[in-house]
């Protein structure tokens, strides 16, 4: 199975360069993405093994925002057993680590179809964090071969194995359901919209990097972002938290009319008078 990469409209463009601007300007939403860019909460640079970061990334499913720090403590006890050493083990042992964050059966078939895959990849002469690498390919891959993982596991553990700034923008279920809408994205229905508004997504920010790279120094951020890469990254947790701060609520500043205001939050149509 292929997904084509088509290729995003001027508009949807625009439309994703207006709203990380006006996102981008909130103080909550800023407070959120300095605390989680040089140093993510969920997936950590202190993992050095690529094995273990797409661990992580499958493992942060279905954990709670407030569950982070149980999340923390689980991903530090895996990273100090090892993956060759989490593979070997039992599904007793396993179960036994993975019980704080629950769902212990679908976090072991994780591990365990991870770990063929990833045989799979070494005796395929595949890379998975080559820069020539097809992440495309290898997002389809992942998600057709791993168990438990969708698209967007798939996006979120090539993401982590490879580095916050390799270029992806992982895209979770609420941006599908609640951020696409405030885009006015039309997306497929099905798991494949993950991937169609991941591809939009990139695309915009590739088109306008300079732009976004000024969002971030004209909202003096706190952030460190390495020279000569696209401010992906960035783009995606301004979004994440918009998401999570005003859309799932949603808060009482939200606009009834996005995305045809452009305003937003705080205009005339706010969801109700706060």
């Amino acid at each position: 199975m292929t997904i084509e990469r088509v290729k995003a409209k001027p508009l949807e463009v625009r439309r994703v360069h207006r709203l990380v601007a006006l996102a981008a300007g909130l103080p909550d939403v800023q407070a959120e993405v300095e605390a989680n860019h040089d140093e993510n909460r969920w997936w950590p640079t202190s993992i050095s093994d690529p094995r273990v970061r797409m661990l992580a990334a499958g493992w942060s499913t279905r954990v709670s925002y407030r569950m982070v720090e149980t999340y923390a403590r689980v991903i530090t006890s895996a990273e100090a057993r090892g993956f060759d050493s989490l593979v070997a083990a039992t599904d007793a042992e396993l179960a036994a680590l993975v019980r704080p964050i629950g769902l212990p059966q679908t976090r072991i078939d994780y591990l365990r179809s991870l770990a063929e895959l990833l045989l799979a990849w070494e005796k395929e002469g595949t890379d998975p964090i080559a820069e020539s690498a097809d992440c495309d390919a290898l997002v389809l891959d992942f998600a057709a071969r791993v168990r438990g993982a969708s698209y967007k596991v798939a996006q979120c553990a090539l993401l982590t194995a490879r580095g916050y700034h390799c270029g992806i923008i992982p895209v979770d279920s609420g941006m599908v359901t609640k951020l696409a809408p405030a885009l006015g994205l039309a997306l497929p229905s099905g798991a494949v919209a993950h991937e169609r508004m991941r591809h939009v997504l990139e695309a915009a920010v590739h088109a306008r990097s300079a732009e976004f790279r000024s969002l971030v120094t004209d909202n003096e951020y706190q952030v460190t972002i390495p020279e000569g890469v696209e401010p992906t990254w960035w783009a995606h947790l301004v979004l994440i938290y918009f998401k999570r701060l005003y859309l799932n609520g949603p808060a009482p500043q939200l606009c009834r009319r996005r995305p045809v205001c452009s305003k937003v939050v705080d205009c005339a149509h706010r969801t109700r008078r706060a």
